[in-house]
């Protein structure tokens, strides 16, 4: 239970919650030319590099050149990055995340990796020739969208209102509200009706001076933290939905300045949330950990843990989850790793090259999907800046853990017992690697603009951000089509709510627009699509 403190009385102005916002690219919504900081021909080298670092109110522009980095020489293996470290997300721009940090620069040094498709302690690393990736710039447009696919369902919410959907029934919405007490509450979003109920009007430790932060949910459960951003104090709570409200609100986790804000998920009837220690705090040496609780219960558990941070936050995708943790090896290996919800196993894993960090990933049917905001000079086929999945389907399933021997136990005493406990929470190098060289053995498909988000699928379309438009794209086909914007939109035009899986896929734009003698329309305009 979390400590009771004296309730007080917050300071701040009533200026609603600071959305978030971009600059609009120039460049062109179709895939039809690479990014300018394209790679050089193989016999030429490249050199690794990360995207500017940005204002933290501020989005990635679409079109933007990534910097250069130089990787230092062969044979170390050094953590990326370092300093202080804050994942950038929707919700930061709920509360401005200038207050709240600034993004670390990926700057120092990084593990240049070898040719090899051996990495170390003969792990097997994804390895991709250039040969073997599609391009998009060699899709081939349709220029009747409505021939590929129809708005279904359409609504108006509050402007700056941020969504997720990870199923075709609803979307989870955290609304900003006219006062600063409470700055935002929850709503659920009908896919069907557009009818959007509030849920959650303020935040169960209002009174101790926490707010509502961020939020995950699907039909089944919510999953949401509070922050007292005063005090550097966070808590997890979930419940489940009981027809147009929620059941009991549980506390599921809590924290301090020494753990960073979780990020969350949700797969099946579970809640998830992703733990990590903070870069500099009296707990940067623990492990991450991925958490989960049933819808319901105040019973967590730990599903995942890696010895290091992990490198982007969780994806919901559906029935299942997938993260990004340390491969148990030395050296800094990202592993991306789906796990089942309703069992919280292991049921597929894909190691990266060294050092090679993705901003976000996810899971469609072909497999893992992943996306590069940097340019490495070492990968091959997935070493430029875009999105990355494979084209066909990859049907490569995670092994069984070797059996360990019986007098294992006796013989090394209670830090047998407990490495034993931690090994059960993540998978050996064995494991992942014959799940890796599927992935390595199979053709690949890159989405060249700089990565936004993370993708979805709309029936057989990959729903995805470009420079500007949202784009389907049929990778069997290989064809795209370009969305229609909405009048007014704000310069980062329509984001995607969705991720994974559905038949369905939803998309939203702030709007601040005049027409010509008419009037101001402000709000947050939301379309549920269906492709044909």
């Amino acid at each position: 239970m979390p400590q009771k403190r004296t309730p007080r009385a917050r300071s701040g102005s009533s200026q609603r919650p600071a959305r978030r916002s971009a600059g609009a690219s120039s460049h062109s919504s179709l895939p039809t030319a690479r990014p300018s900081a394209a790679r050089p021909s193989a016999k030429s080298r490249r050199v690794g590099t990360s995207a500017s670092s940005i204002d933290a109110a501020t989005l990635r522009h679409a079109g933007a050149s990534p910097k250069r980095r130089t990787a230092p020489s062969e044979g170390k293996a050094l953590s990326l990055p370092g300093g202080h470290e804050v994942l950038l997300t929707r919700r930061h721009f709920l509360y401005g995340a200038a207050g709240l940090a600034t993004l670390a620069a990926l700057g120092g040094a990084t593990a240049y990796a070898n040719s090899h498709a051996k990495g170390s302690d003969d792990l097997n690393v994804l390895t991709v020739p250039e040969d073997a990736v599609y391009d998009s710039q060699n899709l081939e447009q349709v220029e009747d969208v409505d021939s590929v696919a129809t708005v279904v369902t359409t609504a108006k919410l509050p402007y700056g209102t941020l969504l997720w959907s990870s199923d075709d029934e609803t979307a989870v919405c955290l609304l900003p509200t006219e006062t600063a007490k409470p700055l935002a509450q929850v709503g659920i979003l009908s896919l069907d009706s557009g009818t959007c109920t509030t849920v959650l009007e303020h935040a169960v430790g209002e009174d101790e001076g926490f707010e509502i932060y961020d939020v995950r949910g699907n039909a089944s459960g919510i999953i949401w933290t509070e922050a007292d951003i005063m005090d550097g104090l966070w808590r997890v709570y979930a419940a489940k939905v009981k027809g147009d409200g929620l059941g009991k609100k549980r506390l599921l986790d809590e924290g301090d300045v020494n753990w960073e804000m979780p990020t969350l998920a949700v797969a099946g009837k579970y809640g998830f949330w992703q733990r990590l220690p903070q870069l500099n705090g009296e707990a940067r040496v623990e492990n991450s950990l991925l958490k989960r609780a049933k819808f319901g219960s105040s019973e967590a558990e730990v599903v995942y843990e890696s010895q290091g941070r992990m490198a982007c936050a969780p994806s919901s995708c559906g029935d299942a989850v997938v993260i990004t943790p340390r491969a148990r090896t030395s050296g800094t290996y990202y592993q991306l790793t789906k796990i089942d919800g309703a069992s919280g196993t292991v049921t597929d894993a894909c190691v990266l090259p060294t050092s090679m960090k993705p901003m976000e990933c996810s899971y469609g049917p072909t497999g893992f999907n992943f996306a590069f905001e940097a340019i490495y000079n070492y990968g091959d086929g997935i070493a430029n800046l875009g999105t990355y999945m494979p084209l066909t389907p990859v049907e490569a399933q995670v092994s069984a853990p070797a059996p360990e021997p019986e007098d294992t136990a006796e013989a090394d005493g209670e830090a047998t017992i407990a490495a034993s406990a931690t090994q059960a929470h993540s998978i050996s190098v064995d494991q992942a690697n014959a799940a890796t060289q599927a992935y390595s053995d199979t053709p690949w498909f890159r989405y060249a603009r700089t990565p936004i988000s993370a993708p979805c699928w709309c029936g057989n379309w990959l729903m995805i951000k470009g420079s500007t438009n949202m784009c389907l794209v049929n990778i069997d086909e290989k064809k795209f089509a370009a969305l229609p914007l909405e009048e007014g939109a704000d310069s980062y035009k329509d984001f995607l709510a969705s991720s994974g899986m559905g038949k369905r896929a939803v998309t939203y734009s702030s709007v601040n627009h005049t027409p010509i003698n008419g009037e101001t329309e402000k709000c947050c305009k939301v379309r549920v699509w269906e492709t044909k």
